[in-house]
């Protein structure tokens, strides 16, 4: 788990670091809007195809494959799902040309026409990134974590370099800029698929073209197909809310995708690398039929989830003026955005631990081979935010509605879903239940020593992006440390195993060193 969230956390902030550039760039702009909305396509397909569905589906078979056939074995099945994968990528990327052609030359509002006209630069991407999605998950199998949680890292650096240095000394108007922007995408895609390729033939994979189909491939795709709905249910929320916010206003669609990167700092680093570590051994447990270590395991994930996400949430809400200002006050992104930006943040931190929490639960299902559940689950969340949505935009005429109804939506997926599995296995969190409230007591003292912090500041100097900038340096590791100190005095499990993993591994580095 420290390597995905080192590894993630160098791909956040790089992720970061390109926000910020094409904030500074495009502004909330209707062309930067556009580009969002136009980018949530390939990326809705990544999710379907890729890292979602599909990767969900393999590991569990890859398994029980490596405990039947050893390498070779999932070798072998990883070249027949490669080879079908990229005839479908290829498919739907030809296909969805024409159709957002059509929309470009159908469509008389400005918006819709921009979007479409982004949304064909960038499609193509989907063709490297599920391949790359594919080998990411074997790699995971194996036990190689580094790699896979760098892979946007390409992609941002990709992106980063192509609108620093074509768009600085080649495009002229915001419009070319843009073009050059969706170039890096593409480019950064192929990065992506190659660099965990490498990685995987250094393990012994030898890729090849194999359109055969084995027992082993159909029971990855009958649980594929499910997964796939289920995903999808979850990514058509993020484009409902993107598209709803792009026609709201020009700038709603930039600041709920910055609300939402902001809040995948935390979860990229915290979230998705425990989850990321816990999906293969949930599902090498349920191969070995070892019920005890299954819920074992869901437990622990679920708990150190919470542990982490919790008092991010707390730290994002309190911190988030200071947090946008500094990161994206420059430019052509002005105090006013920075003012709209705030609230949408706040709410969307809220809303992170149960993020959290639907992410380990929907793995719990997918290693015991069960997609039908996450797919209801997606389905009734898709449903009350479509509906909370129109409902509460009607009512409140404000774009914070639409993230007030994402996060009830994922609110209800997370009971639903764990009501599910509960029938389902002997998992239950009354273990957990202490360690919560302990964790609701540290991110109290967290919230303390901010808010005093934030009052001590006041005075001290002419409020702007530099006092910002010193008071997340200052405030973020003294709130950190004031909630750690609380959980390490209350004598909480989990601290107390990172802490003597650390000390393990530094007396094993001494020893290497005097050795």
């Amino acid at each position: 788990m420290g390597v995905v969230s080192a590894m993630t956390l160098l791909s956040r902030v790089f992720g970061l670091f390109r926000d910020i550039f094409i904030t500074a760039v495009f502004g909330a702009s209707l062309l930067n809007s556009a580009f969002t909305a136009a980018f949530t396509l390939p990326s809705l397909f990544r999710r379907l195809l890729g890292e979602g569905a599909l990767a969900a589906a393999l590991m569990p078979n890859l398994s029980e494959e490596m405990e039947r056939s050893g390498r070779e074995g999932v070798f072998t099945l990883i070249n027949k799902t490669l080879s079908w994968l990229a005839v479908i990528c290829v498919a739907l990327a030809v296909g969805s040309y024409f159709i957002l052609d059509w929309i470009e030359e159908s469509s008389v509002l400005e918006n819709r026409i921009l979007g479409a006209q982004l949304a064909k630069l960038v499609f193509p991407y989907v063709i490297p990134v599920c391949m790359a999605a594919v080998v990411s998950a074997v790699l995971n199998m194996l036990g190689r974590f580094a790699v896979p949680a760098m892979t946007a890292v390409w992609l941002n650096c990709a992106m980063i370099a192509s609108l620093a240095l074509g768009g600085y000394f080649a495009g002229e108007s915001p419009m070319q800029k843009m073009y050059f922007l969706c170039l890096g995408v593409l480019v950064g895609g192929l990065l992506q698929f190659l660099a965990p390729s490498i990685a995987l033939i250094r393990e012994g994979w030898r890729p090849r073209v194999d359109f055969g189909v084995s027992d082993r491939l159909k029971a990855v795709l009958f649980l594929t197909l499910p997964g796939v709905y289920g995903t999808a249910s979850h990514q058509l929320n993020v484009m409902v809310s993107r598209f709803l916010a792009l026609d709201f206003n020009e700038s709603g669609a930039t600041l709920i995708y910055l609300a939402n990167r902001l809040v995948e700092l935390p979860l990229g680093i915290f979230t998705i690398a425990i989850s990321t570590v816990v999906f293969p051994a949930l599902s090498q447990s349920i191969a070995k039929g070892n019920g005890e270590d299954y819920a074992a395991m869901f437990r622990k994930g679920v708990s150190l989830t919470l542990m982490l996400t919790v008092p991010a949430a707390v730290g994002l809400s309190l911190l988030a003026p200071e947090i946008i200002a500094t990161l994206f006050q420059r430019g052509a992104f002005s105090s006013d955005d920075s003012m709209a930006l705030a609230p949408i943040l706040v709410i969307c931190a809220i809303g992170m631990p149960f993020y959290s929490f639907v992410s380990i639960e929907t793995r719990a299902f997918y290693s015991i081979k069960d997609a039908k559940t996450p797919v209801k689950g997606s389905t009734i969340a898709l449903l009350v935010n479509i509906v909370l949505s129109l409902s509460l935009l009607r009512l409140l005429n404000r774009i914070e509605a639409l993230v007030i109804a994402s996060n009830t939506a994922i609110v209800v997926q997370a009971v639903y879903m764990h009501v599910q599995l509960r029938k389902r296995q002997s998992v239950q969190l009354r273990a957990v239940a202490p360690s919560i409230v302990k964790y609701g007591v540290g991110s109290l003292a967290l919230l303390a020593v901010v808010l005093l912090g934030k009052m001590g500041f006041e005075g001290t100097m002419e409020a702007g992006r530099t006092r910002s900038a010193i008071e997340l340096a200052v405030l973020i590791p003294l709130g950190s440390l004031a909630y750690f100190s609380v959980l390490k005095l209350m004598k909480m499990t989990e601290v107390e195993e990172i802490l003597a993993t650390l000390r393990t591994r530094g007396r094993t580095n001494l020893d290497e060193n005097d050795s």
